[in-house]
């Protein structure tokens, strides 16, 4: 039976304005196992009414340690009600449940993270080059934020926006993807159930220009965090601008993940694999294009070509599975086209390539782990963003070449590094340009650091203390002990 959902706005549960639902897919069945609410542009107005109004109600007059207290009863109830939200997420969007679960238990510590961050914001009293002048420096919350994110993971994008979004004293207007919203209606309830005063925290549901453009443009949200593909992310930057909003973009990447030949090979090996293959490389920073250094390329693909082939594809709520379907049937289309496309430009396929069928893959929205070698930079295959099993690998020379060959493209989420050489592990990760370097692993993220990327994979960061300024306004306050007035036509520089 399908579970029907309603909007949650002002802490309530309401139908859409539209009257209108569309059935949410299981990307293994491939059947409708949820009705979501299509909304439309007055269900914004009135999303971003309730979430304005609670900024001058009790979330705005509240102190930042009750603030901080509401978060940590937050991450206790996701933690509380961790398997729900993972088997509403995995039915969502096919991942592996095992992932997904742990994905949700880490969402719980970046609630707790920001809680803590809550009464931590502090000014600054400024020494002034003025007499009988006192100058200090405060930060605001910036207002209403419009958070915009993907289907690969909905609720762990949605908590690095909330997080430092919350802990600024900021409220949210969420819009989950149209494709994965079931599991933030679960978190909404548990907002609610935290204590949260009406407001805080609304979850409006439906397609991008029915409720995506309206968001990023209303005149009331001061803030749009987007998680998205860089086309999405360029249309949400120039809409913003119109307004003068501020943005932030996590966009996709083609990220290099290079090896030498001085690398432990074993060690590379398991994180080229978790780098591309976890979560069916349905991830920004998934390590797309491998670069090997010449002499070991050969022995690598040999090692990887192992690895891969012990990989069991099936229904992503087994926990003997290693591959889950690909989230969505145009998603699954444009990943098996780009496995065309690399055959065409003659890269050679050495592993997988295919889509395969049977009883055991539902409704066969599956694609093989996919290694193509022979590939040269400038193939489409190696430049644009798969988001797909599919690994593009490349020769290198030395670290020059390593060098000009991961630069050689217009993203810049992040990238890896392989070597036991000191030395070389911090040049690469200076001259790599890139968000995120990770040496000797792949694939980590936390609370605790920022993540963002360089040229058209982004801009502004998530995460650490530094997601938090982007969230806040910065006050100058001039305050004169002097009573006696200036001659007005004369200003003291």
């Amino acid at each position: 039976m399908q579970q029907k959902h309603q909007l949650f706005i002002n802490n309530e549960w309401v139908d859409p304005l539209t009257g209108q639902w569309f059935e949410s897919l299981d990307p293994f069945s491939g059947e409708a196992w949820a009705l979501v609410p299509r909304a439309g542009k007055a269900d914004v107005d009135r999303a971003v009414k309730a979430a304005s109004d609670a900024m001058s109600g009790p979330w705005g007059k509240m102190s930042a340690s009750d603030r901080g207290m509401l978060m940590f009863k937050l991450g206790a109830l996701i933690e509380k009600h961790a398997d729900a939200l993972t088997e509403a997420e995995s039915r969502d969007n096919g991942k592996l449940r095992s992932e997904v679960g742990g994905q949700v238990r880490y969402v719980a510590k970046y609630f707790y993270y920001y809680g803590g961050l809550c009464d931590k914001i502090q000014g600054a009293v400024v020494p002034m080059d003025k007499p009988k002048v006192f100058n200090y420096i405060r930060y605001e919350p910036i207002g209403v934020v419009g958070t915009i994110t993907p289907w690969n993971s909905s609720l762990l994008l949605t908590a690095w926006k909330l997080g430092p979004a919350l802990c600024a004293g900021n409220t949210i207007v969420a819009k989950p993807s149209e494709h994965t919203s079931v599991s933030l209606f679960l978190l909404a309830d548990l907002f609610r159930e935290a204590g949260f005063p009406p407001g805080v925290f609304n979850v409006i549901t439906g397609f991008g220009n029915e409720v995506g453009e309206p968001l990023v443009v209303h005149p009331d949200v001061a803030r749009i965090a987007f998680t998205g593909g860089d086309e999405g992310g360029r249309k949400v930057n120039m809409l913003a601008a119109q307004h003068f909003k501020r943005v932030s973009l996590e966009l996709g990447g083609k990220s290099p993940n290079i090896v030498f030949d001085d690398a432990d090979l074993t060690r590379a090996a398991n994180g080229i694999i978790t780098g591309i293959f976890s979560a069916g490389g349905q991830t920004c920073m998934a390590g797309s294009r491998l670069l090997l250094q010449e002499n070991i390329h050969d022995e690598m693909i040999e090692r990887l070509i192992a690895i891969a082939s012990k990989a069991k594809l099936g229904n992503p709520a087994r926990t003997d599975i290693q591959m889950g379907p690909v989230a969505t049937k145009p998603q699954y289309d444009k990943v098996v086209s780009y496995i065309n496309i690399a055959k065409a430009e003659g890269a050679r396929c050495v592993f997988g390539g295919n889509a395969p069928k049977g009883p055991e893959y539902g409704c066969g929205q599956f694609v093989e782990p996919t290694i193509f070698v022979d590939v040269t930079n400038d193939m489409r295959i190696a430049q644009e963003e798969v988001f797909g099993p599919v690994l593009s690998v490349i020769k290198f020379k030395d670290e020059e070449d390593a060098v000009r060959i991961a630069n050689d493209i217009r993203f810049g989420l992040a990238a890896g590094i392989w070597t036991k050489s000191l030395h070389r592990a911090l040049m690469m990760s200076e001259r790599v340009k890139a968000g995120t370097v990770w040496v000797n692993n792949y694939r980590s993220t936390s609370y605790t650091t920022p993540f963002g990327g360089y040229k058209d994979s982004g801009m502004g960061r998530e995460g650490g203390i530094e997601a938090v300024k982007e969230y806040l306004e910065t006050k100058s306050v001039w305050m004169s002990s002097d009573l006696d007035m200036p001659d007005p036509f004369i200003r003291k520089y």
